[in-house]
C-alpha cells in the first residue's frame, strides 16, 4: 500500500519504520514543529531500540521517503495521523483543506490521542463515501516501541465501515499472522479503551506504592508481599512494582486526561484522582527519606541520584519523577550529582547551568563524596555496581532505592545503610536509627 504518515511523535516515528519495513511505501511527513532534521538530532529517537536503524535502512532502499511539507505528499490508500494533542488544530486543518479535497477512496488513521469522539468529527471533515475515518489508538510502549508494533500483544481499532476495516487489517497483515490480534469496536469506545488500559495499569502501580507506605510503618518488606500476590493468577505480576513514582510523555498526560475527562462529566473525587496525587506523593519519597535519615539537616549537603529517564531505554524526562525530587532537594540547598546513561541533555537542556547541579559521566563519579546514592531510574548498568568501591567514594553509605532492585541484606553486609520502597531495614539498621 502506499501510505502517508504524518506527524514527529514517536508513534509516528514508529509507524514509518515498521511500515516501510514490511514493503508498504511510506511518505513520512513530521510536523512542522520538529521536522526531520531536528528529529534525526534528539535523543529520544536515536536511544528507541532498533528505530534510528530501521528508519535509516528504510531511506535507504527507498521504502521510505521523507517529505518537508504536505505539497510534497502523494495521493496514499490510507493516511496515518500521529500527532500530539496540542497540535489538534493543526491536524484539523489539513484534514479538511487537504485530505477533504482529495477524489479518491482512502482510509484516515486517527493514532494521535486526541478528546473522545474526535475520531468522528475527523471524518466530517471529509467528504467522500469511502473516504472513511478509523480509531487506531497508540498503544506502544516507550523503550521497546518497535517491538510492540511488530509484535503486538492487541490492536484496538474503532471502525464501523467494514470496507475501512477490511483495508487497515490489510496494512497490518504482516504483523497480524500469528493469531488475529485486532480488537474491533466502535471508534468512541477504542478512544475510551486506550485511556482505560493507562487507567489501569496506574491504578496498579499507585496502589502498590500506598501498600509500601503501610509496609513501611508495620516493618513488612513489601517485597514478600508483592511476590505473593503475583503468584495469585487473578491478579498477575504485570505493574505490581512500587517505586518512587511514574512519568512520562505519553503515560501520565493520558492518566491525567483520563482524569479531567471524568471532571468534565461532573465525577469529582474519584479514584483516578486519588491516583494522581498517590503518584505525585511517591514522587518526593526519597526526598522524605533523605529528610528523615538527617532529621531535616539537608542544607549544604551533596547527593547522587542515578537515574533520569522516566524509564530505562528511554532519553526523555516528561513527567519523569526526577523532576519534582530535584526541585524538593534544591528548595533545601542540596546539591545534586547525576548521572543517567541517555537523558543527561535532556536534563541540560530543561534546567540549562544550575547552580546546584553537576552531571557526571559516570555512575561511580557521580558518587565522590556524596552524603546518600538515590536510585530513580532502574537502568540495567546500576543493577549490579562495585560495592566495596562505593563504599570508599561515599562519605556516608546511604542507599536510598527507589525501585528496590537491591537486595537489603546483601547491600547492608558491605556496611552500608539501606532503604527502599516498603522494604524493611535489618535489626542493625533500626538500632541505628533508634540510636540516631
Amino acid at each position: 500500500m502506499q501510505v502517508v504518515v504524518h506527524g514527529s511523535e514517536l508513534s509516528a516515528a514508529t509507524a514509518a519504520a515498521a511500515l516501510s519495513m514490511v514493503g508498504h511505501q511510506v511518505y513520512w511527513w513530521p510536523h512542522p514543529a520538529q521536522p526531520w532534521n531536528v528529529l534525526a538530532e534528539t535523543d529520544w529517537i536515536r536511544n528507541e531500540p532498533g528505530l534510528y536503524h530501521q528508519l535509516s535502512q528504510s531511506i535507504d532502499n527507498g521504502s521510505l521517503t521523507l517529505c518537508e511539507s504536505s505539497k510534497s505528499l502523494p495521493s496514499a490508500s490510507v493516511y496515518w495521523l500521529a500527532v500530539s494533542a496540542d497540535q489538534r488544530n493543526d491536524a484539523d486543518q489539513w484534514v479538511e483543506q487537504t485530505l477533504g479535497r482529495e477524489p479518491h477512496d482512502f482510509v484516515l488513521v486517527n493514532n494521535s490521542t486526541f478528546p473522545i469522539g474526535h475520531t468522528e468529527i475527523l471524518e466530517t471533515l471529509l467528504r467522500k463515501e469511502r473516504q472513511v475515518a478509523v480509531a487506531l489508538p497508540d498503544m506502544l510502549e516507550e523503550g521497546r516501541a518497535m517491538a510492540t508494533f511488530t509484535r503486538p500483544d492487541s490492536w484496538i481499532m474503532g471502525s464501523e465501515d467494514d470496507w475501512a476495516t477490511r483495508q487497515i487489517g490489510e496494512l497490518l497483515r504482516a504483523f497480524n499472522r500469528r493469531e488475529n490480534n485486532v480488537r474491533l469496536m466502535p471508534r468512541r469506545a477504542a478512544e475510551l479503551t486506550k485511556l482505560a488500559v493507562i487507567g489501569m495499569l496506574a491504578t496498579r502501580v499507585s496502589y502498590m506504592n500506598e501498600l509500601a507506605s503501610l509496609a513501611d510503618s508495620l516493618d513488612v518488606d513489601i517485597e514478600l508481599v508483592r511476590q505473593a500476590m503475583g503468584s495469585d493468577r487473578r491478579i498477575g505480576r504485570e505493574y505490581l512494582y512500587p517505586g518512587c513514582g511514574f512519568g512520562g510523555p505519553s503515560f501520565a498526560r493520558n492518566l491525567y486526561r483520563l482524569s479531567s475527562i471524568r471532571a468534565r462529566e461532573g465525577q469529582h473525587n474519584g479514584l483516578l484522582e486519588q491516583v494522581v496525587q498517590v503518584n505525585e506523593q511517591k514522587q518526593e519519597e526519597l526526598f522524605r527519606k533523605l529528610w528523615q535519615y538527617y532529621d531535616g539537616n539537608l542544607k549544604g549537603r551533596t547527593v547522587a541520584i542515578w537515574g533520569a529517564a522516566f524509564k530505562p531505554g528511554t532519553a526523555r524526562i516528561a513527567h519523569a519523577p526526577v523532576l519534582r525530587l530535584l526541585d524538593a532537594l534544591w528548595a533545601q540547598g542540596v546539591h545534586v550529582r547525576l548521572h543517567d546513561p541517555a537523558a543527561l541533555p535532556a536534563i541540560e537542556n530543561y534546567y540549562g547551568q544550575h547552580p546546584l547541579l553537576t552531571l557526571a559521566g559516570t555512575a561511580q563519579s557521580a558518587c565522590e563524596n556524596v552524603d546518600a546514592l538515590l536510585l530513580v531510574t532502574e537502568w540495567k548498568e546500576y543493577w549490579n555496581p562495585d560495592w566495596r568501591r562505593l563504599s570508599t567514594l561515599m562519605t556516608t553509605p546511604l542507599i536510598l532505592d527507589g525501585r528496590n532492585i537491591y537486595d537489603p541484606a546483601f547491600v547492608a553486609q558491605h556496611g552500608f545503610c539501606y532503604r527502599g520502597i516498603g522494604r524493611s531495614a535489618n535489626p542493625q539498621e533500626r538500632a541505628a536509627d533508634d540510636d540516631r
